[in-house]
């Protein structure tokens, strides 16, 4: 095939000028994402070599090669790992086919230590090569291939890349960075090592380069083609926790999870037993683009007696927990494992189970601690994560109450959504003779916070929990009690709060349910079909009416949410509720047997459909009608 020239994705010409001037104050980085790849390809390698051992052609010793040429002015990293063919290159390197892509560009400010953060969240570590290189070439060759099925890649990284196919008798892929001026250092045998040994000497693959220049009996300086290992190519999970350095943590976690930050913490540890493994398990400071893309393969890296067998392996972990990231290293499971075998493996579950107990322990030691810095990257962790940690309640009854005490929530406590508060909080702050957990859910913080349903609970200084968020509707959905008290909405059923009200009031109210009797019921009459039912509201102080739904019906917003998803789900009749207080209802009080009677108790319900965030049937006809009551009360 002939030398092609293709363009970049648009993204990619994007990515290319962030990466060139965002991250100039650590270039460094470079090499250990192009390690880290090398390293990954090579995983990848021994997976499918696993089913089909031909992969790896009379060559089974996987390695990476690093070197450079003073005089061409290259620096040079080669792997024998699995390679790529030409469809696998342009898919890989000239576009970004990932979810999220759009929301990243668009959270791009200028400023380059931020935007450097976000290029760590993307996980785009090839373009990082443009950093220090005016000039890129890929030579690959994928597994199992004939040698003249080699592909050759080349940019300059100025929005177009060439592409052909060339004779490699070898497989794996080799990367030649053109280096640009100013960046001799690189050319250092020195300083390519401090930078290896930096970044990258986790990686359990061996780094090799030649062996540094001695000096003969003459004091001649003596070239050597012999080649030496530069990291230590042990697994860093399989040695004492005593052993490791926080920065060794720090490093490795960069490399499995392909992220230029620190992790937020972790966890390590050996478990023995009936299932003997080693887990170590990150918990990243910030969340991917396609976190919220359940159908995107989350997961750890699953090692069996440290021979790599899968990356992404989801079922060592639940889905609302994919932001985890890490290893997991069996002693007892075999080495052909498959995805199929994960599925229905006991061993596995055992695995998993103890896995999330280690992950929500973690998370419930920072919840609690006393130290005000633990306390911090928790609050940053729910940030990032909280979401996300939210959909365990619906999907692991076993953990559901331990999940609950690490949720956080805002309510009527706080003055915004940032200020939030845990269960346990809210219990501790529960006035005398309350028994429920009260409530609301809603499509924005602003519509929880002023909806007309915590009127009389504001009133009273009982708190109300404000759940914005779409996934709460399926948290109370699956969480009716936390710690013996019931969750209740305050938007479903008769809010009975008679233990907070004396005698006075409860009489007041008696009274006042009999002297509307007669307009509750021509209300009822007036709407029809339209609601299932007119009463007199306990629940309001300011507002003239509110829409509330029986406790075991649907509430009006996950009504929203499914339809808004394209489900078909049936339309609950509301029930009105009459604040018999409020001006407004004495005025169509005096409109009973009247003309105007039918616009106002029409307006009326409107007026509470509104303010429930819902739509209107016929908006037209609500401003009509309220033009015409306009008109009248100015005339």
């Amino acid at each position: 095939m002939t030398k092609e020239t293709l363009g970049f994705q648009t993204e990619v010409k994007q990515l290319l000028q962030l990466m060139i001037h965002s991250l100039y104050s650590n270039k460094e980085i470079f090499l250990r994402e192009l390690i880290s790849n090398a390293s990954d390809a090579c995983d990848k390698l021994r997976f499918e070599a696993l089913h089909n051992e031909a992969l790896f052609e009379n060559d089974g010793e996987l390695k990476i090669h690093v070197a450079f040429d003073k005089d061409a002015r290259t620096l040079t990293i080669r792997d024998n790992g699995i390679g790529m063919n030409r469809e696998e290159v342009i898919k890989n390197i000239g576009t970004i086919a990932r979810s999220g892509t759009k929301e990243f560009f668009s959270q791009l400010s200028g400023d380059a230590k931020k935007d450097a953060n976000l290029i760590g969240q993307f996980g785009v570590g090839f373009y990082s090569a443009f950093i220090v290189a005016d000039k890129v070439t890929l030579t690959t060759r994928r597994a199992g291939q004939v040698a003249n099925q080699g592909v050759r890649w080349e940019s300059a990284g100025d929005g177009e890349f060439t592409i052909e196919e060339v004779e490699k008798t070898d497989r794996g892929t080799e990367i030649v960075l053109h280096l640009k001026e100013g960046e001799d250092e690189l050319l250092s045998d020195w300083r390519l090592r401090s930078i290896i040994r930096k970044y990258s000497d986790h990686i359990t693959l061996p780094i090799l380069m030649k062996k540094a220049p001695g000096y003969d009996k003459d004091g001649n300086v003596e070239a050597s083609d012999e080649l030496e290992t530069v990291n230590k190519a042990s697994a860093l999970w399989a040695r004492s926790k005593s052993e490791i350095s926080d920065e060794e943590y720090n490093e490795f976690y960069k490399h499995v999870a392909h992220d230029f930050e620190d992790p937020l913490t972790w966890s390590h540890a050996r478990v023995e037993g009936r299932q003997e493994y080693t887990e170590l398990l990150y918990i990243p400071q910030r969340a991917p683009f396609d976190l919220y893309d359940r159908e995107r393969r989350h997961g750890i890296k699953l090692y069996v007696r440290r021979v790599f067998i899968m990356e992404d392996a989801e079922k060592l972990l639940p889905q609302y927990l994919r932001f985890v990231r890490g290893v997991i290293d069996s002693s007892d499971l075999p080495l052909n494992v498959s995805r199929e075998i994960l599925q229905h493996s006991k061993d596995i579950e055992q695995i998993k189970a103890g896995c999330v107990k280690k992950v929500l322990g973690l998370l419930e030691s920072l919840a609690t601690s006393e130290d005000q810095a633990d306390k911090d990257k928790y609050a940053k962790f729910w940030q990032e994560f909280g979401r996300v940690l939210k959909e365990g309640i619906g999907e692991d009854f076993a953990n559901k109450d331990k999940i609950a005490a690490l949720c956080r929530f805002a309510s009527t406590h706080a003055d915004t959504p940032e200020q939030i508060v845990s269960l346990a909080d809210y219990i501790g702050r529960m006035k005398e003779g309350q028994d429920a957990i009260y409530y609301i859910t809603a499509e924005t913080f602003a519509a929880a916070k002023n909806s007309p349903h915590l009127e009389a609970l504001r009133k009273k200084g009982i708190e109300v929990l404000l759940l914005a968020d779409r996934v709460d509707e399926w948290v109370v959905g699956s969480l009716h009690e936390f710690e013996g008290k019931k969750l209740q909405s305050v938007a479903k059923g008769e809010l009975d709060l008679s233990k907070f009200e004396d005698e006075a009031e409860k009489k007041q109210q008696e009274e006042a349910a009999v002297e509307l009797k007669d307009v509750i019921e021509k209300i009822g009459e007036t709407l029809g079909e339209k609601v299932k039912e007119v009463r007199v509201t306990h629940r309001l102080s300011e507002s003239p009416a509110c829409l509330v739904v029986e406790n075991s019906d649907m509430s009006a917003n996950l009504e929203r949410l499914l339809k808004s998803a394209g489900q078909d789900v049936k339309t609950v009749k509301p029930i009105l509720e009459i604040n018999p207080t409020h001006p407004l209802t004495k005025k169509i009080k005096a409109e009973l047997g009247k003309e105007r009677f039918a616009d106002w108790t029409e307006i009326l319900f409107d007026q509470a459909t509104l303010a429930e965030g819902a739509q209107l049937d016929d908006p037209a006809g609500f401003v009509k009608r309220l033009n015409g009551l306009m008109l009248d009360m100015a005339s």
